[in-house]
């Protein structure tokens, strides 16, 4: 229990901030996404691996450091978490809700690319420096994990909004869909793109570390 309780923590206050920060329009809110990643990641990493993301779970499961089913709880935890936080997140901003979509001038295959890229850079840095043998005990992982997160959030948060992670595509979508008055349409890119770019990083990893 006390690894899916720091699973939703970690992941609501991802989707939180994200929401917080997309809903006030500010400049470095790729800054504050990667940060908040960063410190959840240190908080919950000793506790439940601090996964908060179910592409990274399936990354992780994959490079078989978790079983089957306490993966399917992780992911479900997580999503739950994202579900509450955009919740909560639109009623702090007045009843304002937040989507990932492709941005202006860019296609479903553009922002499906750019979240299978950036979800692949995230997941096989996950694996390397928080599950890799030769990286065991290192106190930079957080680093790494939240800066990953970030850059991508710099390079291609205009091209695919820069989710990265099933679990903030369906809080986000779900709350705005339901509550917001948008739709399902895109959501198939945050799904499609991220879990295949976990999959794909896992099994890079193995090649990697034989």
């Amino acid at each position: 229990m006390n690894k899916l309780i720091t699973e939703f923590i970690g992941t609501f206050f991802l989707v939180l901030t994200i929401g917080l920060v997309v809903g006030s329009g500010t400049e470095f809110a790729a800054l504050a996404i990667g940060t908040v990643l960063m410190v959840m990641v240190y908080a919950g990493g000793h506790i439940s691996g601090a996964h908060y993301n179910p592409a990274a779970t399936l990354g992780i499961m994959m490079r078989g450091k978790i079983d089957n089913g306490e993966a399917i709880k992780y992911m479900v935890v997580q999503i739950v978490g994202a579900l509450v936080a955009a919740f909560v997140s639109m009623h702090l901003l007045g009843g304002d809700t937040f989507s990932p979509a492709p941005g202006a001038g860019h296609s479903a295959m553009h922002a499906l690319i750019a979240e299978f890229l950036f979800t692949f850079a995230l997941v096989l840095v996950i694996l390397n420096v928080a599950t890799a043998e030769a990286t065991e005990g290192n106190s930079y992982f957080g680093l790494a994990i939240g800066f990953t997160v970030m850059a991508g959030a710099y390079a291609v948060g205009g091209i695919s909004g820069a989710a990265f992670n099933p679990a903030v595509a369906i809080g986000a979508i779900v709350v705005d869909a339901t509550m917001g008055g948008g739709s399902f349409g895109d959501i198939w890119i945050y799904l499609v793109g991220p879990f295949a770019g976990g999959a794909v990083a896992a099994i890079v990893f193995k090649m990697q570390n034989g």
